[in-house]
């Protein structure tokens, strides 16, 4: 007796090269493109608009033209915010990242009072930006501050009221407020490196610290691009904790360009030249995102575990 041939299996033949799969693609990026549009790219269009108009806040709106942008560009003003926000953002990265870095990986070993340090050292991050503004305020107060609690002549000083002090008190604050995150940043990647390439640099009888610059430190590359270009765009953004700390003072010594723009728009009511600054913010954060991607040398989608 002659055994049946199995039928043969059909295969649907599909028209999409890629086997069919951009649909369900498209409609995963889908809800990300709208939140996208309505709450980044709508409102930055609007800004826009807005800085090629005369508009106190509350009557209507005029065309202006480039009225806006001439005066706000030639107000004296703008170079000094634009240089007290730099400032802020390079100081914060050269205190921030170290110490990011070297919490991250300490706190990347797999033994269990790392992780309960891992949730102190976190905390910062939950807690509100003018809380912590009132809180420091509060504490470097020279009459009744910790300096005049503790007797301690050495912080008994006007650290709000000098211009050096205050631009100092700001970045520290800043950056005891932000290291946790950047920190958790570098703790996952140091756990993305394989433990072969740190077995085999024990098998060598490299030590820590040799191990640290000739593994961890290269194979983190990425993870520092990453966090660096959070940072630097993050600097940029700064308002609420410098405006309850200092108000921008003493003087101007810590006016950056947020504050700058909330003053223009909402105290003296132009928000013609308020939205100048605020494209003028954007496009420098753009700038420095690009720079530094380009610093970063290679594309966007490459691996930190490039060559292991």
């Amino acid at each position: 007796m002659t055994a049946l041939a199995p039928p043969p299996i059909r295969v649907a033949k599909s028209s999409n090269p890629t086997g069919g799969r951009s649909k369900p693609v498209v409609w995963m990026v889908l809800p990300a493109l709208l939140m996208f549009t309505a709450f980044g790219l709508v409102p930055l269009l609007g800004v826009l608009g807005l800085s090629f108009t005369q508009w106190d806040g509350i009557g209507a709106i005029n065309p202006a033209g480039l009225d806006s942008w001439k005066a706000v560009l030639s107000e004296p003003g703008l170079l000094h915010s634009l240089w007290v926000t730099f400032l802020v953002m390079a100081l914060s990265w050269v205190f921030q990242t170290p110490l990011s870095l070297l919490i991250g990986v300490f706190l990347a070993s797999h033994k269990r009072y790392r992780g309960f340090l891992a949730v102190l050292y976190f905390i910062p991050l939950l807690l509100s930006s003018a809380a912590i503004a009132i809180t420091f305020s509060a504490l470097l107060n020279p009459n009744f501050g910790l300096g005049a609690g503790l007797g301690v002549e050495l912080l008994n000083q006007d650290w709000l009221g000098q211009g050096n002090l205050a631009l100092g008190v700001l970045v520290f604050v800043v950056s005891w407020q932000f290291i946790p995150f950047h920190s958790l940043i570098y703790q996952g990647g140091v756990r993305q490196i394989p433990t072969s390439m740190y077995e085999a640099a024990q098998i060598d009888g490299a030590g820590k610290v040799r191990t640290f610059f000739s593994i961890t430190l290269p194979q983190l590359k990425y993870t520092i691009i990453t966090s660096s270009t959070l940072m630097v765009v993050g600097s940029l953004t700064f308002f609420d904790l410098i405006f309850v700390l200092t108000a921008g003072g003493p003087g101007d010594a810590t006016r950056v360009l947020a504050l700058e723009m909330y003053q223009t728009g909402f105290k003296a009511n132009l928000m013609g030249p308020a939205s100048v600054i605020a494209v003028i913010l954007v496009l420098v954060g753009l700038g420095l995102a690009l720079l530094l991607r380009r610093l970063g040398g290679g594309a966007a989608t490459d691996s930190q575990l490039e060559g292991a």
